[in-house]
């Protein structure tokens, strides 16, 4: 997630903090050119001027040429809700907002990140200590409310597997009973569920990050993680089983089903670079063992679009599939650049190529068509057929805009390299207006990004049905998250007035959050959070995100307030 965006391209660090730093270890400030301020043209209608497709080897785009504009009648429409994944589902569009639970639920000592986070010595003390999040189990039922004040669609959430199965094959009901209520709530309340099976989080029998050495193998305590031999077929088999169930309890009320969340930055944080649980840093060791890992986890996905697919027989909306089972991806707007600027040089084209592909497409390309690209190269060398179309749905989760240049070449097998918030070796391009760069997060929201990515993935993958599942803010300013909302649902309005096949928009977050190993920092929250009572205060994102949902339309006024690509309100 958006964390993630940022923390996913922390992977250069471990390589170039010891290579490349001054003799402090800091790296030197680099000297940066401005991108070119976007520039608005109003457009007599929703569609728009092409921006070109990111996967191009033309020189890169660096300004933005339109934006949509409501019509003279006075508004963008988006349709009603429909499926997610089935034919009958195109032309329909829907509101939702999405959370994920370790990062909102209290009582929650069996995952990972409990004990990743909780101070030594019960726990091993790594930056903030999750603790009751923002105590989303026990408010859950009032945290319908706020959902249905919005007048949303769609709640997109998960549910914990270690709060599920906190021992292996030690089965809680009472937590089953308490997502059967929150689930009946929603349904109550209209809204459907979109149900994330993993969502970055594990029970700690599946890798525990205290004993990384696993001596004497794989048991019932310690699988030792996707890239063990033995232990990885026993994970993908307990997390199968773990869908299966979920699938059957809930299936009569569920049938929007996510498998996994943002396979690429999950891997590398947590396999990759060892920042998150269980803290394993096989990049800088065994670049083998993390393609094992990829591999792995895509295993998973199959084996958990199987077991729903199987267990989950009831068409509970009426739309001819009893289960659309997709995943989400994290995807970023990738800027060709060269010493802190806008690049046309054909290498740093071609890094952006590869580290798009490796980002936005190998995940999507295995498993439609039955396939795995080992090295990288873009060619699929292996074949999975029972991997084959085992994708009803793709989400898309875009937050920023990042520099990427083919020197220096750190990254292993991709030989580029990419910004990384204040480390940067040439490659950061800060936008000319301060006012789109993201305190918090230290990296640029650029508007078009989204409609860009989402011609790309439609032009690769017309028959792929997409909605947007991830796209927010971190921001203390109400005013500036109500101008994302309406910037990026108009770019979602020029996509599909083009004619892409995207079905709907959910905003990160519900409320505000534990954001991973940045802690509760950054605020991507509709609803803001006391932290020390921990109610929930709507901000004017929420309040402007409530009357497009109950319009369903953005209207003129709205656009002149908050809309267009022009400078955002600052930050405090």
């Amino acid at each position: 997630m958006k964390t993630i965006a940022r923390l996913g391209l922390a992977l250069v660090f471990a390589f170039v903090l010891a290579a490349c730093g001054d003799d402090d270890g800091h790296p030197a400030a680099p000297t940066a050119t401005a991108i070119p301020t976007a520039t608005l043209t109003l457009a007599p209608t929703a569609s728009a001027t092409t921006v070109p497709s990111p996967s191009a080897t033309a020189s890169p785009s660096v300004t933005a040429t339109a934006s949509p504009t409501p019509t003279e009648t006075g508004s963008l429409v988006f349709g009603m809700p429909g499926s997610i994944s089935a034919p009958a589902g195109r032309g329909s569009f829907r509101f939702g907002a999405a959370t994920a639970a370790t990062q909102i639920e209290d009582q929650n000592p069996s995952t990972d990140w409990y004990l990743w986070t909780a101070p030594m010595p019960d726990g091993l003390g790594h930056d903030t200590f999750v603790g009751d999040a923002v105590r989303g189990y026990t408010r859950a039922l009032d945290d319908v409310e706020l959902l249905r004040n919005l007048h949303l669609d769609s709640y997109r959430f998960s549910i914990e597997w270690a709060r599920i199965e906190p021992q292996r094959n030690v089965i809680d009901e009472e937590a089953l009973a308490h997502y059967d209520a929150e689930i009946d709530a929603l349904v109550a309340a209209g809204i459907r569920p979109n149900v994330t099976v993993h969502h970055f989080a594990s029970p700690v029998w599946v890798d525990d990050p205290r004993h990384l050495d696993c001596a004497g193998g794989p048991s019932d305590t310690n699988l030792c993680g996707w890239a063990d031999p033995n232990g990885a077929d026993q994970i993908i088999a307990e997390l199968a089983a773990h869908a299966r169930l979920l699938a059957q309890r809930y299936g009569d009320r569920v049938d929007e089903w996510g498998t996994l969340n943002e396979p690429v930055n999950y891997l590398l944080a947590s396999y990759g670079i060892g920042q998150f649980p269980p803290g394993r840093v096989l990049l800088l060791s065994d670049f083998n063992a993390v393609v094992t890992v990829v591999r792995n986890y895509l295993r998973a996905h199959v084996a958990i679009y199987d077991a729903i697919k199987e267990a989950d027989q009831i068409d509970a909306d009426g739309d001819g599939v009893a289960a659309n089972v997709g995943l989400t991806l994290n995807v970023v707007e990738w800027q060709p650049s060269h010493d802190n600027a806008p690049s046309t040089r054909p290498e740093d084209i071609a890094a952006a190529d590869r580290i798009r592909y490796v980002y936005h497409h190998l995940v999507p390309d295995s498993l439609l068509f039955g396939g795995f690209d080992a090295d990288l190269d873009q060619i699929r060398e292996e074949a999975h057929p029972d991997w084959t179309g085992k994708l009803d749905w793709l989400g898309v989760q875009y937050y920023s805009r990042q520099g990427v240049s083919a020197e220096p070449p750190i990254i292993p097998v991709l030989n580029l390299m990419v910004c990384f918030g204040d480390f940067d070796l040439g490659t950061c391009v800060p936008p000319a207006d301060p006012t789109h760069w993201v305190p918090a997060m230290k990296y640029e929201y650029y508007e078009p990004g989204i409609y860009n990515i989402l011609t790309d993935f439609a032009q690769r993958w017309p028959q792929l049905p997409l909605t947007v599942t991830e796209s927010g803010l971190a921001t203390e300013n109400g005013t500036r998250r109500a101008e994302h909302v309406v910037r990026s649902l108009e770019q979602i309005h020029r996509a599909l007035s083009e004619g892409v096949d995207v079905r709907g928009y959910y905003h990160w977050s519900l409320m505000d959050n534990f954001e991973w190993n940045q802690g509760f920092v950054p605020r991507f929250g509709l609803h803001r959070v006391d932290f020390s009572t921990y109610e929930r205060t709507p901000t004017e994102g929420a309040t402007v995100l409530g009357e497009i949902t109950a319009a369903r339309r953005i209207t003129a006024a709205m656009h002149e307030q908050y809309g267009g690509l022009g400078p955002m309100s600052p930050e405090p």
